[in-house]
């Protein structure tokens, strides 16, 4: 089984900012209209971080399989680097007019950037040229499109919505239902707290497992166009109702409620911290169901974890069932190397990987699955009936931030629940690194 470590990572998109000499090299590649050598590939060479071990270790097993006719003509080769460094390669390797066949996309910003010097294939044309676009499911692509300004700039070799997982058998012991509100939650966590049980686990090392719930809080209070007011310059995320957001957050760290030392727990920590019984709770996205169905990792038991959706705000103008997704760290193809070998891969993988993913690594892809597939668990067949029923998704609090605003935020979300930034600082350094690209 893969770490959930790599999965985390994986659905996290933010990079370090590149050198002054990457961005010069970036910039002098992107001025022009092309999109580099048009020669034909050698390899199906891929570029993925480090940390991401499920689409490079689907993607062998396909070589070795369904599209083992296709990897003779153009073999598989995968190249890593780490998450952190990325988005600097990308740029250094667009400088060169060296991009691989495919590789991962880096944070939004970049893909765009790429996309728009004509360095990334425009996948919507290419897949439905190649009569498989119809294999990717309409949530993962309306998502994308959210992201990359209405365009497939991308594939979703993974598909997640987010919600709560929580301990069944905690909520069972303590007499507690579902929580159904914000207010139910926090009183459900007060009750926690009283018997001395952690409510929530988090990483405040990552951060972006307690801005992720800033950014609910916003979609379920004033609806699910509440980050893209910002980004659009209709709101500031220093307007009272944004800072509340931030503060009922802040109200739980100060409460106690994501135990002791949350800023320095990191997403392996906050993991497991849950899957052997010491917190009740966990916001996270369907990818962690890899690691449910672990029994070496998840020493409660799966049977013993449920999923729930974030919780609506009295009053507000959002809906419990717009559910916040992504498509994990996404993967997207080189246009100058997209040749016919190329097609031929892609589609093998669009109609092979979905099923080859959730059958070996109980991971959701959003690529469709063909046959009766099992289900690892109750709760993997629980997410997958509510992405099949969900009508309308929502992104998250960064999606639509710059790399620079991204890193601001993720990095003060601990000194905002931890108490050491109020809820109107931590929203104005935010505002400020947005208005300062």
């Amino acid at each position: 089984m893969n770490t959930v470590s790599s999965a985390a990572r994986r659905a996290r998109l933010t990079g370090l900012t590149a050198s002054a000499a990457a961005v010069a090299l970036f910039a002098t590649a992107c001025g022009g209209t092309g999109g580099g050598s048009a020669s034909s590939p050698k390899n199906f060479s891929y570029l993925t971080n480090t940390e991401n071990t499920t689409v490079k270790t689907a993607l062998t097993t396909l070589s070795k399989g369904a599209c083992t006719a296709q990897n003779e003509a153009l073999p598989l080769k995968v190249e890593t680097v780490p998450q952190a460094n990325l988005d600097q390669k990308l740029q250094l390797l667009a400088g060169q007019g060296a991009l691989p066949v495919q590789f991962a996309s880096g944070t939004p910003a970049l893909t765009d950037q790429l996309y728009k010097s004509g360095k990334i294939a425009d996948l919507e044309k290419e897949l439905k040229a190649l009569g498989v676009y119809d294999r990717l499911e309409p949530s993962a692509v309306s998502t994308i499109k959210a992201m990359y300004n209405g365009k497939l700039e991308v594939l979703p070799y993974e598909y997640n919505i987010e919600g709560i997982f929580y301990n069944r058998k905690i909520f069972s012991d303590n007499g507690m239902s579902v929580p159904g509100t914000w207010d139910e939650l926090v009183a459900a966590a007060a009750k926690l707290d009283a018997k001395g049980i952690q409510s929530f686990s988090a990483s405040g090392q990552q951060g972006w497992p307690l801005t992720r719930l800033i950014g609910n809080y916003l979609f379920r209070s004033l609806g699910p166009d509440a980050m893209k007011s910002v980004a659009d310059g209709k709101a500031k995320l220093t307007d009272p109702e944004y800072v509340k957001a931030a503060q009922e957050v802040a109200d739980l760290g100060k409460k106690g409620y994501f135990g002791k030392g949350v800023g320095s727990i990191d997403y392996d920590t906050s993991f497991n911290q849950f899957l052997t019984g010491k917190a009740a709770m966990f916001y996270m996205g369907s990818w962690a169901l890899t690691d449910i169905a672990d029994p070496e990792q998840n020493k409660i038991g799966a049977e013993s974890i449920g999923f729930m959706p974030f919780p609506a705000v009295s009053g507000g103008k959002g809906s419990i069932n717009q559910y916040p997704s992504n498509v994990g760290l996404p993967m997207t193809l080189g246009k100058p190397t997209f040749d016919k070998e190329v097609g031929d891969w892609v589609k093998c993988i669009a109609d092979n990987y979905g099923n080859t993913a959730l059958k070996n690594q109980g991971s959701i892809s959003g690529f469709k699955t063909s046959g009766d597939i099992k289900d690892a668990n109750k709760v993997t067949s629980q997410v997958r009936t509510t992405m099949s029923a969900s009508k309308q998704n929502v992104l998250w609090f960064e999606a639509l931030f710059s790399t620079k605003a991204t890193t601001v935020s993720t990095t003060n979300a601990a000194s905002l629940v931890s108490g050491s930034m109020s809820a109107k600082q931590f929203m104005q350094t935010v505002q400020d690194a947005l208005a300062s690209q």
